[in-house]
């Protein structure tokens, strides 16, 4: 076994490889941009070794800097997470050259899957189903048109190098077809430096099921069972759960096998997933193709080490270090259910836009034996968008899957972000619906029910404007007493934060916004001894008592019912985060209201994220329609199209191709015919 390993990776995969090297007494030793000085992984890690600036061209994926770090650091052997160079032929070549133990598989088995066109080529040969399509060399726009109209529409577009849903593009005709070639050319050569592309016929409805497999150098290879990734949004995956549900054990046995078969093929080492489409079993004769093999770890190996109590990452280690898989197929244990969400810093409701900012309050649930948190995250860090938005894995495991089905609502619930736009609610909304606690799902099941699990924003509860009045009260009268304490006349009723008026009753008047743009509520907290009345906006009112500790966890009593929420201001935005869910409401202030009145004038396009300018559609002069693309923004290696809020003329554009703008960032000014 190793002494010391360097972890060519980031984020949440960092740590989690640091947790099991710690466990085994192997030191660790992490890499780090710029961005990533303060990271989670790189105080966790024995060492640390900066490897260059934020952009990942120079640092994550910059092969002679890791090479070079893992020399100088004394590692012996090199763990490259998933992403970034974990599936790079010529990162392992060059590791295995400076003589240290490249910990994945050997670098032909990279190659031989790393080209998605010649894998499909091969396991064909091997004799393992694959999807009809397009694989060849011949990359040719008109090659390219020919052979998707063959293949016929729906159809997929996918970076022959890629993964993890980059550069993916779903076709429905022909009209489409060179704009999206485009596209998905660029996402992948920006994503993976390779901008080649395959074909597949558009599976609509089919399931996502894909293999764990583990092999090592003495010719065995074992399956560790099946994962369902078929709740996805925009070819990413979103939940994952093992085992998948409904399959049963002979199309279990029949995928394993086929998945061993591919592993072998190509002379596998290490751990890998093979991942195939599979129709459902009522729609067709049960029938799975094969899509591509991640010669990696992958994101959701966790639900796998919760089935079958296992650490991969030791066994990745193990037979890398040339010891025999430690277990034969026929001794792997499969207990319970286990399912993993992924938690994004994203905006489901902007089409799952990426977003950064600091993590203002972040809160996870206690992990025990049934609730675990992959996370490379702390409250007070930094989200970029130099990378992925990923920032945590919830995973969750019980005996059978309603149960753990039941824990992860209630570990989602017990999650707090505060600072980043997040798709906890939208998780939420996933977990509770009844077609998916029924197994009904696929991969387009999110598009089909983008109505029911993105709903226009609820209206705060009463409960939640009593909650926050209680809590400013509380947080008044304390920091009243306080000044009070250090004041020459601490008994003066000007000091007490109890609304008291000459001549008239004690209370305070507190207005809220639900959100940034609901209409104005009003509060109004009339104090008694030891308690508030409110008279509440739907004209209810509520007696209300509590104390408020030194983290801001208002405990309160209304109306002789108790609860508890956290409290977290972010300038005039108070979040009520509690057993009702976590709710925003804005702060109002007549007098800022009335200054902000003329703010940014209609027709000005704004950037809604940090990124890079790849594409202007359009010309100063140039007359456009509602909704016409104006401009190609790329953020966290996915492009976001930007367009028309309306009919009008570009007045001017005030940003170029390969610009980088910040979020906010004036790129382009319409005129409307009102303006003309």
């Amino acid at each position: 076994m190793f002494d010391k390993i360097l972890i060519a990776n980031r984020g949440e995969i960092a740590c989690r490889v640091i947790a099991s090297c710690r466990r085994l007494g192997i030191r660790s030793v992490a890499v780090y941009s710029d961005a990533d000085a303060q990271a989670l992984h790189v105080g966790l890690a024995d060492e640390a070794v900066r490897i260059g600036p934020a952009k990942a061209a120079d640092s994550y994926l910059c092969a002679a800097r890791i090479v070079g770090a893992a020399l100088a650091s004394g590692a012996q052997a090199v763990h490259p997470g998933y992403g970034f160079l974990s599936e790079n032929a010529a990162f392992a070549e060059a590791v295995e050259a400076a003589g240290l133990v490249f910990i994945g598989p050997p670098p032909a088995a990279i190659r031989a899957m790393g080209s998605k066109s010649a894998a499909k080529v091969r396991m064909a040969q091997a004799g393992v189903p694959v999807v009809p399509g397009y694989h060849g060399e011949d990359q040719s726009l008109e090659r390219l048109t020919a052979e998707a109209i063959a293949t016929g529409f729906p159809l997929l577009l996918k970076p022959s190098a890629g993964g993890g849903g980059k550069g993916m593009k779903v076709v429905t005709h022909a009209g489409e077809l060179g704009a999206q070639i485009e596209s998905a050319r660029r996402e992948a050569a920006a994503s993976f430096g390779d901008e080649q592309l395959l074909i597949e016929r558009y599976l609509e409805r089919p399931r996502h099921i894909e293999i764990q497999i583990f092999a090592d150098a003495h010719g065995r290879c074992v399956s560790l069972f099946e994962r369902d990734c078929s709740l996805q949004r925009r070819h990413q995956k979103v939940i994952e759960e093992a085992p998948a549900p409904g399959l049963d054990p002979a199309r279990r046995q029949a995928m394993g096998e086929a998945a061993c078969t591919a592993a072998l093929a190509i002379g596998y080492r290490g751990a890998g997933t093979v991942e195939f489409i599979a129709e459902h079993e009522e729609a067709g004769d049960g029938r799975f193709f094969f899509m591509e093999m991640n010669t990696r770890l992958q994101v959701e190996h966790p639900v796998t080490e919760m089935i079958t109590g296992l650490d991969l990452v030791e066994w990745q280690l193990r037979v890398a270090a040339g010891e025999p898989l430690p277990l034969a197929q026929a001794q792997i244990p499969l207990h319970g259910h286990a399912i993993e969400a992924r938690i994004y810093a994203e905006d489901p409701a902007r089409d799952f836009l990426p977003a950064s900012g600091r993590l203002v309050h972040l809160h996870w649930p206690a992990g025990d034996a049934h609730v675990r948190i992959d996370t490379g995250v702390r409250q007070g860090d930094a989200v970029t968008p130099h990378y992925d938005p990923l920032l945590a894995k919830l995973i969750v495991h019980d005996e059978d899957r309603p149960r753990a089905l039941a824990r992860l609502r209630r570990a989602l619930a017990d999650c707090r972000i505060v600072g980043v736009a997040n798709n906890l609610r939208f998780l939420a909304a996933l977990a509770a619906h009844p077609g998916y606690a029924a197994g009904a799902v696929h991969t387009g099941f999110i598009a089909d029910q983008r109505a029911t699990l993105l709903p226009a924003p609820a209206t705060a509860p009463m409960r939640v404007l009593a909650l926050a009045t209680l809590g400013r009260l509380l947080k008044a009268a304390r920091d009243a007493a306080r000044r009070a304490a250090a004041s020459a006349e601490p008994d003066s009723p000007w000091q007490h934060g109890d609304g008291w008026r000459l001549n008239e009753d004690n209370h305070q008047v507190l207005r809220y916004r639900d959100g940034d743009d609901g209409p104005v509520q009003a509060v109004i907290a009339h104090y008694r001894p030891g308690h508030w009345r409110l008279e509440l906006p739907d004209g209810s009112t509520a007696t209300v008592a509590g104390r408020l500790d030194d983290e801001d966890v208002v405990h309160a009593e209304i109306d002789g019912r108790r609860t508890r929420a956290t409290l977290v201001r972010t300038g005039a935005q108070l979040h009520v985060l509690g057993l009702d869910g976590a709710w925003t409401l804005t702060l109002h202030d007549p007098l800022a209201q009335a200054m902000a009145g003329e703010a940014a004038g209609a027709g000005r396009l704004s950037a809604p994220m940090p990124g890079t300018v790849v594409a202007v559609r359009v010309a100063p002069g140039e007359a456009v329609e509602a909704g016409q693309v104006l401009l190609i923004l790329e953020a966290m290696k996915m492009e976001h199209t930007l367009r028309a809020p309306r009919a009008g003329t570009v007045a001017s554009i005030a940003c170029t191709v390969g610009e980088t703008v910040t979020e906010g960032t004036e790129l382009l000014k319409l005129t409307g015919e009102e303006e003309g």
